[in-house]
């Protein structure tokens, strides 16, 4: 088997279900944003995510189906723009070498309403 280069996760990510899952459905981004989201909020062990440049600098082989780096650098563009990632401590130059998951903007998800009442009402009516 081959060693990936990032550890897979030990354990399941720390993060609030409910943000999570509003995040995943915020309107204001893009199916791509999302996809990038969430394998930055659950894909690495704490401590260990990798690089934005590392992304970034995959070749095509090693990307597979993985969209481009525009596309990739778009959406990390998109994620800050609405604070859903931030420069960490150690990123001083301001380009966001190492960028950390913040799921409190999912507060202010922009989610599809429900155009019709399909929901189960608890008096059975």
């Amino acid at each position: 088997m081959n060693t990936p280069q990032w550890p897979l996760p030990s354990a399941p990510p720390a993060h609030d279900s409910v943000l999570f899952a509003q995040a995943m459905r915020d309107m204001r981004l893009t199916w791509r944003a999302r996809g990038v989201l969430a394998e930055l909020a659950t894909g690495y062990n704490p401590g260990q995510e990798p690089k934005i440049s590392e992304l970034v600098s995959l070749t095509r082989a090693e990307r597979g189906a993985a969209e481009g780096r525009e596309a990739f650098r778009t959406a990390v563009g998109e994620l800050r723009s609405l604070g859903y990632l931030t420069p960490d401590a150690t990123t001083v130059s301001g380009v966001g070498e190492h960028l950390v998951v913040n799921l409190a903007p999912a507060a202010d998800a922009h989610l599809i309403l429900n155009r019709y009442d399909h929901s189960a009402h608890m008096d059975g009516s």
